[in-house]
C-alpha cells in the first residue's frame, strides 16, 4: 500500500497537475479535422497524477485544467471541463490500492490501468460530455457525439500508451521495498 500522501503534498500536486494540463492543452494540442477537438496528451498527464495521488487531485488538477485551456481558447464548456474531471476521477478511483510509488508496475497492474483509462474515457467522453451538451447546452447530438467519439479514441490511446509509459519509468525510478540488502 501506498505511503498516505500529506495534504500539503496533495494541494502541491493539484496546482502543478492543473498547471501541467493547461500547458499541455493549451500549447501542445494537435488540432484535429473534428471542430472543437484535439489530439491532446493532457490526458496521460491526469491519469499519471490520478495514480500517483489518489483520485480527489486528478479530479481537481482536471477540472482546474481544463477550465484555464477553455477560458484562454474555446470558452467555458461545462460538461466537457467536468468530464476531465470524470475522467481523472474513475482512473484513480479504479487504481486505487496500487504500488507504483513503491516501484511496482507489474503486468496485471498495467492491465489494470489499460482498462481504468478506458472505462473513465468510455464515462466521460461518451456519456457525460455529450449528455452535457445535448441537454443544457442545446448542442445537436451528431456534432457532439462526432466530437465526443474523436476524443474518447484519442484519450483513450495516448492516455493508455503513454501514461503507462510514463508509470513504468516511474516504477523502475523508485527503490522497491525490501530491494536493499546490507553487505557484510
Amino acid at each position: 500500500m501506498s505511503p498516505r500522501i500529506s495534504p500539503v503534498t496533495r494541494v502541491v500536486a493539484i496546482g502543478i497537475g492543473a498547471a501541467l494540463t493547461f500547458v499541455l492543452g493549451r500549447f501542445l494540442a494537435i488540432p484535429s479535422p473534428i471542430p472543437n477537438s484535439a489530439i491532446d496528451f493532457r490526458f496521460a498527464l491526469l491519469a499519471v497524477f490520478a495514480v500517483l495521488y489518489g483520485p480527489v487531485v486528478g479530479m481537481l488538477a482536471g477540472l482546474i485544467g481544463h477550465v484555464l485551456v477553455d477560458i484562454t481558447g474555446y470558452g467555458i464548456w461545462p460538461s466537457w471541463e467536468t468530464a476531465s474531471a470524470v475522467f481523472a476521477l474513475v482512473v484513480g478511483l479504479m487504481m486505487l490500492r496500487n504500488r507504483v510509488r513503491e516501484g511496482e508496475f507489474p503486468p496485471r497492474t498495467t492491465v489494470r490501468f489499460v482498462l481504468a483509462v478506458l472505462l473513465a474515457n468510455a464515462v466521460a467522453w461518451l456519456i457525460w460530455a455529450p449528455a452535457g451538451d445535448v441537454l443544457f447546452m442545446g448542442e445537436p447530438a451528431s456534432k457532439v457525439f462526432a466530437q465526443a467519439g474523436f476524443t474518447f479514441v484519442v484519450n483513450t490511446v495516448t492516455a493508455a500508451v503513454l501514461g503507462g509509459i510514463i508509470l513504468g519509468i516511474y516504477a523502475r525510478s523508485r527503490t522497491r521495498t525490501g530491494s536493499l540488502t546490507l553487505d557484510r
